[in-house]
């Protein structure tokens, strides 16, 4: 695969010069790729190109431990996400729920956001929602899509998990216990055909992955309206799951 390909890919499917990203991805579905996980890195950058911003995911691994952005691994968001935030110039939210961003809009992306509402709209994706920016799923569906979680915000839905973090406050590590919209995602693929059937979802490849691009608005406002029309349209039936169970013994009952 040559080094403009994944470029022409990106382009092709939707990404916009000079926007902003929001990028998912599981690298062992794109692979091979020259370069590795910094060669996609790389295509993505030049994709967007020098007045583009992209912003990935670099949520901490470990509940237990302060967050520090500077040393703070995120392994489990996959390789591409560990790596870049370790990239000069790329800055990170400081915040367990943390993202990283590269680019123009980066410290409007990354400025402090909340604890307790990890997804909300005064956080990174939030913030991609309100500068009409878009995301880009590689070789992943929407179950790993975080913006989702910021429409169940939106809407107001009611499930809530008790979550605990651990920050230093005064030099000295303290849990911080929240709750938070948690449940399994599964149910998040029903977005495919909702947005698809409105002209809203492009897909294509990117080096051998399958690849979903939409606008942040587009995916947020529809699953708005889903959740609004019905709270639990991303829940699994009683009995299917235990974490949505949970979720859905959480809700208030009148």
């Amino acid at each position: 695969m040559s080094d403009s390909e994944p470029v022409r890919q990106l382009l092709d499917v939707g990404v916009e010069r000079g926007g902003v990203l929001i990028v998912h991805t599981a690298f062992s579905k794109v692979a091979p790729i020259d370069g590795g996980p910094l060669g996609l890195i790389e295509a993505l950058c030049t994709a967007l190109g020098a007045n583009g911003t992209l912003l990935m995911p670099s949520m901490s691994d470990d509940d237990d431990t302060p967050f520090d952005p500077r040393t703070a691994a995120c392994r489990s968001l996959g390789i591409v996400a560990d790596s870049f935030w370790r990239l000069p110039g790329v800055l990170r939210s400081d915040n367990p729920h943390g993202f990283a961003a590269y680019g123009p809009a980066a410290p409007a992306l990354t400025r402090p956001h909340s604890l307790d509402v990890p997804h909300g709209p005064d956080s990174p994706p939030g913030r991609v929602y309100e500068l009409d920016g878009q995301i880009l799923l590689l070789g992943v569906g929407h179950d790993a899509n975080t913006s989702v979680h910021l429409a169940e915000a939106i809407a107001g839905v009611r499930y809530r998990i008790p979550k605990y973090l651990t920050v230093l406050v005064d030099g000295q590590p303290v849990r911080h216990a929240y709750a938070e919209t948690d449940h399994c995602c599964e149910n998040f693929q029903k977005l495919d055909a909702w947005l698809e059937s409105a002209g809203k979802q492009r897909r294509g490849r990117v080096g051998h992955a399958e690849a979903r691009l939409m606008r942040s608005r587009d995916l947020v406002d529809t699953a708005v309206l889903q959740l609004r029309a019905e709270e639990t349209v991303f829940l699994h039936p009683d009995g299917v799951d235990a974490e949505c169970d949970a979720a859905r013994a959480s809700i208030p009952q009148l």
